[in-house]
């Protein structure tokens, strides 16, 4: 099949090589002809505007965007009058699913299709390939079977859960219709916060190991620090690379992002690359929001989501506030 992918940043560019790899034609548009040319030059068409992107693609024509959620609908402005009855965009980003409805009924009006595909596999995905999370029509996902089939891991060498022997279905592939429009960036915006909760417990746990030599250390006796209470019980100089790859073997938390924090600790064993300072795109956000308005508890991912707020700063004044309360109630001036 051929598809248009629009927007070539970390993902995008290696979905249209992985495309290619299987069998696929690939016409691509970036703002920045920069990430242009190298995927023209392994065999993709390029193109310089929207518009010779669009005459470039055969009818009924297939459009992935791959651009950031706050940059869909003004991609879609230009897009849309070009496009005709029968094409179909796929939002592949990590747009909002309340969006996504919004968006199928903009473009439906004119008889144009609208997919949404939450996407996770990151910069490995091109070899690794990509876990797809659909939503839209389902006569429309049928007929893009061979696209996502081709984005996907496919089985592998992973079986089937035990008692899912006969269960069919392409989720074993590593794809799945997960159902009407909104539905795949729904079930995308919970793994992602699933995701941040995964982190930060493991962010959590290596910290508490890291520190687990308090007891060597020199405290001070004064009035405002709790001392160390027992000393001795804390006299551990961990191997945190040592420990991270201990887990990835045969222990209850290993997974692909024990892995990747396995090799963090291998290239830079006291992550003197990093600042702390973690972003979040969104999915955090309206999980913990979905998980309001359903009135289903969420105390872990809210937990994780408010650590990163807190990594970047934004709990400086709130710091401050106790602070104050704690000098006019006692006089207790800030430990330098």
């Amino acid at each position: 099949m051929q598809v248009g992918m629009i927007g070539l940043g970390r993902m995008g560019g290696n979905m249209a090589r992985r495309l290619m790899r299987k069998g696929h034609s690939c016409v691509v548009y970036d703002r920045s002809p920069e990430a242009v040319a190298p995927l023209v030059a392994e065999g993709t068409e390029g193109a310089a505007t929207v518009a010779e992107f669009v005459t470039r693609l055969g009818t009924p024509r297939v459009v992935c965007l791959m651009v950031p959620a706050a940059f869909v609908d003004s991609s879609l402005d230009e897009l849309e009058p070009l496009l005709v009855e029968g094409d179909t965009v796929i939002d592949g980003g990590n747009s909002h699913y309340q969006d996504d409805l919004t968006r199928a009924a903009r473009l439906g009006r004119r008889g144009i299709h609208y997919v949404d595909m939450g996407t996770s596999g990151g910069v490995w995905g091109l070899d690794r390939g990509y876990c797809l999370m659909i939503g839209g029509e389902k006569a429309v996902v049928e007929r893009l079977e061979p696209l996502f089939a081709a984005l996907a891991p496919g089985r592998g060498d992973i079986p089937p859960t035990p008692g899912r022997d006969s269960a069919g279905g392409t989720s074993e592939c590593g794809w799945l219709h997960c159902g009407p429009t909104g539905a795949g960036h729904f079930v995308k915006m919970v793994h992602n916060g699933i995701e941040y909760g995964l982190m930060a417990a493991y962010a959590e746990g290596f910290n508490i190991l890291k520190n687990a030599n308090a007891g060597r250390a020199g405290f001070e006796k004064d009035a405002e620090t709790t001392p160390l209470r027992n000393p001795a019980q804390y006299q551990y100089d961990l191997d945190l690379a040592a420990i991270a790859e201990l887990w990835r073997r045969g222990s209850v938390v290993t997974s692909w992002l024990l892995d990747l924090t396995a090799q963090a600790l291998v290239r830079d064993p006291a992550l003197e690359t990093f600042e702390g300072r973690v972003s979040d795109s969104g999915e955090g956000r309206w999980t913990v929001a979905a998980a309001n308005d359903l009135g289903v508890p969420a105390n872990v991912l809210a937990a994780a989501l408010f650590g990163r707020f807190a990594s970047r700063g934004h709990e400086l004044f709130q710091n401050k506030i106790q602070s104050a309360m704690r000098f006019g109630f006692g006089g207790h001036l800030e430990k330098k």
